[in-house]
């Protein structure tokens, strides 16, 4: 089973903590958007798709990379994220999970755990989440892709 993971990890790195530990457990590549060649997305039996979350979605170059796919048949994906708040996950993940799933892709699981932010005015007050992902974060990172190779 070959795995990847495309990601975009910008300011502080967070979804690229995530995404190691993925890498690691289900033996993945990792990959920026602007590394993928759309043909070889073929090769890979599962891919995990991830970003900070931006104005309430996947960052616009992971969300650009999804509207390029070509349209395919049963490909499994998956989709991970970092962000301030937690509790509006599913809601974060839907232009990139509708955009996947238009293209034929099943989402078989998504992923998020809060981390650091100093967007905006939370520089002027050292921002939020600090220290996270944190190592508890990490560890439930562990458990979600062990699960997701069990399963698959």
């Amino acid at each position: 089973m070959k795995n990847l993971l495309v990601l975009f990890s910008f300011h502080h790195k967070n979804t690229e903590k995530i995404a190691n530990v993925f890498a690691k457990v289900l033996d993945a590549q990792i990959k920026t958007p602007r590394q993928i060649n759309l043909e070889e997305l073929q090769d890979y039996s599962l891919i995990g798709f991830g970003s900070g979350i931006y104005d309430e979605k996947h960052h616009k170059t992971l969300l650009n990379l999804a509207d390029k796919l070509p349209q395919i048949t049963n490909k499994k994906a998956f989709i991970f994220s970092t962000s301030g708040m937690t509790r509006e996950t599913a809601k974060a993940h839907s232009a990139l999970r509708e955009k996947l799933q238009s293209k034929g892709y099943i989402v078989v699981d998504e992923f998020n755990c809060k981390g650091f932010n100093t967007n905006s005015f939370l520089k002027l007050i050292g921002g939020m989440n600090k220290g996270r992902p944190n190592a508890e974060d990490l560890k439930h990172a562990e458990e979600f892709a062990l699960n997701l190779k069990q399963n698959l």
